[in-house]
């Protein structure tokens, strides 16, 4: 199993977001979660940089410029999906990434607090 550190710009991007009010309060994860095709459209306008700030986990020991290195993503690419927050707390529980789980815990708070 991968190890994971958690993202600490992915972390500061989900706040920005919230913040500006760019987040979706219901959808159906499984059908907003970005494919292969919407990652590479969104690659190539934006670039690595951008791309790994919509993952909370950065992949240990995987190149910095590659798919591999980046999990546990939280939005669609244009806002943050509260269905996609759910989905990284979850998954970083189930597999004990504790940092990602307690950072994914902390956002969903923050966006509950902030949306109301």
């Amino acid at each position: 199993m991968a190890s994971y550190a958690l993202n600490e710009a992915a972390v500061a991007k989900a706040r920005r977001l919230i913040d500006a009010r760019q987040y979706v309060l219901r959808s159906t994860w499984g059908d907003v979660q970005p494919d292969a095709d919407a990652e590479n459209a969104f690659l190539k306008s934006h670039g690595w940089e951008d791309y790994g700030e919509w993952h909370l986990g950065l992949t240990e020991g995987a190149g910095d410029d590659t798919k591999a290195r980046y999990g546990f993503v939280y939005g669609n690419f244009r806002r943050l999906h509260r269905s996609g927050l759910i989905a990284c707390q979850y998954r970083a529980a189930e597999w004990k990434h504790k940092k990602i789980e307690l950072a994914a815990h902390e956002l969903l708070q923050y966006l509950d607090a902030k949306s109301g």
